[in-house]
């Protein structure tokens, strides 16, 4: 299949672009580089452009005889989102609404977005379903939940045939280990904690230590990049018979601040400074999957789900691109 990679010079986007490959389809990748890295997609097309530009969108649609999309090129961060909210209401809903138009006007109707667990804001039941309630409680949020529902109501014209993957915490390095983590600047916590245990950075911060948690610290579920790829593959081909899927992708298990921090100094053999300070705006306490109707719909199951040997796949990576990418 010809599938158009938004965003796919990013982190989860250039995973995505060799498992395509490496199973035979054509990926096509459109970033604008802003936060992506052009080195990581290797040796597929590539066209650099915004998707606030319907007229690219459309001509590489068209000229590429592009038959899915995938979307990976939103702005992804919390704490900026609520800095920053009409940025995240541009990029992420008005780009996004832009790039389905183009859509509609290329004949294209298979789209795959990449959604997020943080539409559903502080649960109040864990672990979370696809039902639980839609709560979202920071603009990036917000923002997904938007999207979704802009794309439930194409699909109902018949125009669209779309898959919602609300994401957990996607980590580790992909592809081999070749693919990994490097954004500008860095917010999550595996590579931060990394980047603490190379010396990279004085230390790592743990944003409030009082949640009602077992430590006090953030519980999150994290996911290895390999098998969030892997699941997207399956969506999409199952969107031929389904014109709306929705699934939560995780491990179902959750893993605090804290814990993620003594895993990164046990896979490194390194000791590095913590700072505890206070909390972040947004952030809910817990935030773990149920992932049932994935594995049961899809056929989809999590491959490397111990913390230990994800992190383990990040550390490699790190240590061999210790600059990151060499763009």
């Amino acid at each position: 299949m010809r599938v158009l990679v938004c965003g796919g010079a990013g982190y989860i986007g250039s995973n995505m672009t060799a498992m395509l490959a490496a199973k035979g389809n054509e990926p096509v990748v459109f970033d604008n580089l802003s936060k992506g890295h052009k080195s990581a997609i290797g040796s597929a097309s590539f066209v650099e452009g915004d998707l606030a530009d319907y007229e690219l969108l459309v001509k590489t649609l068209k000229r590429n005889k592009i038959e899915a999309v995938m979307h990976f090129a939103a702005s992804i961060e919390v704490s900026e989102s609520v800095q920053l909210p009409l940025k995240y209401y541009h990029n992420n809903i008005s780009c996004t609404q832009n790039l389905l138009s183009a859509m509609e006007a290329a004949d294209v109707d298979k789209f795959v977005f990449s959604s997020t667990a943080a539409v559903y804001g502080t649960p109040k039941e864990i672990p979370i379903t696809e039902d639980s309630p839609k709560e979202p409680i920071n603009p990036y949020g917000e923002t997904k939940w938007a999207v979704e529902r802009m794309c439930h109501y194409q699909s109902q014209t018949g125009k669209l045939h779309y898959a919602s993957l609300r994401y957990f915490n996607a980590c580790g390095a992909g592809n081999n280990t070749i693919l990994g983590e490097d954004h500008q600047p860095e917010s999550h916590l595996i590579p931060l904690a990394i980047q603490a245990a190379m010396g990279k950075r004085s230390d790592i911060k743990i944003y409030g230590t009082d949640y009602d948690t077992p430590d006090g610290t953030c519980i999150r579920d994290y996911i290895h990049i390999d098998d969030l790829c892997r699941a997207h593959l399956l969506a999409l081909e199952k969107l031929d018979s389904n014109p709306e899927l929705v699934y939560n992708l995780g491990n179902g298990r959750g893993y605090s601040v804290r814990e993620v921090i003594e895993t990164v100094r046990t896979v490194s053999d390194k000791n590095f400074k913590v700072t505890e300070t206070d909390r972040r705006p947004g952030d809910p306490p817990i935030l773990t999957s149920d992932a049932t109707k994935a594995r049961n719909e899809l056929g989809w199951k999590p491959e490397l789900t111990e913390l230990e040997k994800i992190i383990t796949t990040a550390w490699k990576w790190h240590n061999e691109h210790p600059d990151g990418y060499p763009d």
